[in-house]
């Protein structure tokens, strides 16, 4: 049977850098025989988490207005979930978060006197995939989101894994496909030391090149 990916590009950029690693990334997992979805948060017909806590008793989530009942038995269905995304102020993007915010109605949460009790309302399998980009040379900058990641695969089970790849220094749409003489003249734009281009370039052509390797492992490797 073949592997089941969803994907959810994040960016209100089409041809955005993120966008660019999912497609690399997807490249590879079909290559590998995956079958894949994707779904454009921008576009997804969610709306925000209303911390209400019915799906405590529930199970499932009390919304019933959008799109969430169909979306989570898609997410549920998947062995692997993908999340594209550039960093906007340290964090993924409104559309993004909106839909992570949701995953709260997959887990029961026990308030007790030193903290929560997560517990999931049925077991998990899967792979969570972060490809991220950000305008920033540090990837330290990308820290709040790969520990919310981090938290959300822990809290869903002890069987979930976790992969990131983090794209810095990713200030334009498109800029990971921009050769040595684009960035040249970009980083002159930006007062960046023109210098960078050169390792830049390959840097950024690897990180493609990483994003559909990955893609390929995480389907060769289910199970």
């Amino acid at each position: 049977m073949a592997a089941k990916i969803l994907a959810f590009t994040a960016s209100p950029r089409q041809n955005g850098n993120s966008a660019a690693l999912l497609e690399s990334f997807l490249a590879g997992a079909v290559e590998a025989g995956a079958e894949a979805e994707t779904i454009a948060t921008e576009k997804a017909d969610i709306i925000s988490c209303r911390g209400c806590l019915s799906c405590n008793l529930l199970k499932h989530c009390i919304i019933r207005k959008d799109g969430w009942q169909e979306l989570s038995r898609k997410i549920l269905d998947a062995d692997v979930l993908v999340f594209a995304t550039p960093i906007y102020f340290h964090h993924t993007t409104a559309s993004c978060k909106r839909i992570l915010d949701r995953f709260r109605s997959f887990i029961h949460v026990q308030i007790t006197e030193t903290g929560l009790i997560h517990t999931p309302h049925q077991p998990w399998n899967k792979k969570f995939v972060l490809l991220a980009a950000l305008g920033s040379s540090s990837s330290e900058d990308a820290e709040p989101l790969i520990d919310l990641f981090g938290f959300i695969q822990e809290t869903l089970g002890d069987h979930n894994s976790f992969e990131s790849i983090i794209g810095t220094r990713l200030a334009v749409g498109g800029q990971i496909l921009f050769t040595e003489e684009q960035l040249v003249n970009l980083y002159a734009k930006l007062g960046l030391p023109v210098r960078l281009a050169a390792e830049d370039a390959v840097r950024n052509a690897e990180l493609l090149e990483q994003a559909g390797i990955l893609g390929r492992h995480c389907t060769e490797n289910l199970g």
